[in-house]
């Protein structure tokens, strides 16, 4: 059950109908249903034209392709931000795979860029990195 709504975040509640939240799921990032993927580094941006926030999302390992999983698990064309609210689907406005090594083939990173132009996503999203975060030993530094 759903709540749409206008940009590039869709908000799946957990429990829509009494509001109740479970804090006993752990935050996770997947693009393939099952497949956790760990971000190496987040960067939050605004658009100084529009106010738009930007969000960049760099992956330097990605278990989906590592694991070969991928082609055994139906891909979203959305990143699923699943936390103890419900989840948050994303998606990309942009994704880069960066490959490198001698012979060009060596797979480097992979990027996942996504606006936020309604305030209460951008503080849905927040509330989310900020318990990510907290789970997995990551802090903000500021530039």
């Amino acid at each position: 059950m759903g709540i749409s709504l206008a940009g590039a975040l869709e908000v799946s509640m957990s429990d829509a109908t009494s509001g109740a939240i479970d804090s006993a799921i752990a935050p996770s990032m997947e693009f393939f249903d099952g497949v956790v993927e760990d971000p190496s580094n987040v960067s939050l941006r605004r658009d100084p034209a529009t106010g738009a926030k930007i969000v960049m999302m760099v992956f330097e390992q990605l278990n989906c392709i590592e694991r070969f999983r991928a082609v055994t698990n139906r891909f979203s064309g959305s990143l699923r931000l699943r936390d103890e609210e419900g989840d948050i689907l994303v998606e990309p406005s942009s994704v880069r795979f960066i490959f490198g090594g001698p012979e060009g083939d060596d797979f480097e990173r992979f990027e996942c860029q996504f606006r936020i132009e309604i305030p209460e996503q951008w503080d849905r999203f927040m509330r989310f990195m900020n318990r990510y975060a907290d789970a997995n030993g990551m802090g903000y530094a500021p530039r």
